[in-house]
């Protein structure tokens, strides 16, 4: 019986391969890899572009609506997480279903079911992940609010210009670690989606790995987006940003 939560070597080299691109994509596009700047690089200039540009307004709506909006988008994914896992725990009860299904899929291998459940397993564990990241990141967004307050505005005048800058900075810093948390659960939830092709087989995992490879080293370093941020903070940012 306890052959069925065997992996096979191939199973083993396809998840290993999984694990190798996540964090080889992890460090591209946090500019630890390349020269080339990443989308997610150039957005961090901004968000500390943003700071300094708030620390300038006396009337800081327009810097709360977007945190509220930041929030939002963030608390969405958090709770598309939770509906995930709660998806997974409803495919545990009801494995003999789905193996079928899968089975009749094209090329699909037949596994035994323990081994199916423990690959169910692993998707919880990857949308756990994500929903951790994502909390985190909405707590830390929480505070970037906060630290948005703390900042006095540069036209008080009673205030030294370090300690303006000093504050500008850890409100920036806040808001670009908090950006950090938001992309690693974000990309959690992008591995989840190459993780499906696992339960065809191993060959069609290593296939939705290099794919999702492909789409996201496109939309990081050739994508329009990147393109039109870079318009603005090509003098500025260099490599280690992000």
């Amino acid at each position: 019986m306890g052959d069925s939560f065997l992996f096979s070597p191939n199973d083993i080299a396809a998840l290993v391969f999984y694990l190798g691109v996540w964090v080889f994509f992890a460090l591209a596009a946090d500019g630890r890899l390349f020269r080339r700047i990443s989308l997610t690089s150039a957005m961090n200039v901004q968000r500390e572009a943003w700071m300094r540009t708030m620390a300038k307004r006396e009337l800081r709506m327009i810097d709360t609506s977007i945190m509220i909006g930041l929030q939002q988008g963030t608390a969405f994914f958090a709770s598309s997480s939770i509906f995930a896992i709660g998806g997974c725990f409803a495919l545990l009860g009801a494995s003999n279903h789905v193996l079928a299904v899968v089975s009749s899929l094209p090329y699909a291998a037949s596994p035994a079911q323990g081994l199916f459940e423990t690959k169910i397993l692993g998707l919880i564990a990857l949308l756990a992940y994500a929903f951790f990241k994502f909390g985190w990141s909405y707590r830390l967004f929480n505070y970037c609010s906060i630290l948005i307050g703390a900042v006095p505005t540069t036209q008080e005048g009673i205030v030294a210009p370090h300690e303006t800058e000093a504050a500008v900075m850890r409100a920036a810093k806040m808001n670009i670690l908090a950006g950090k948390h938001f992309n690693a659960g974000l990309r959690g939830i992008f591995f989840s989606l190459a993780y499906l092709g696992w339960f065809v087989n191993a060959g069609v995992f290593a296939a939705t790995t290099l794919i999702l490879l492909a789409v996201l080293v496109r939309r990081q370093f050739f994508s329009n987006a990147r393109a039109a941020v870079l318009v603005a903070v090509a003098p500025q940012a260099g490599p280690g940003n992000g």
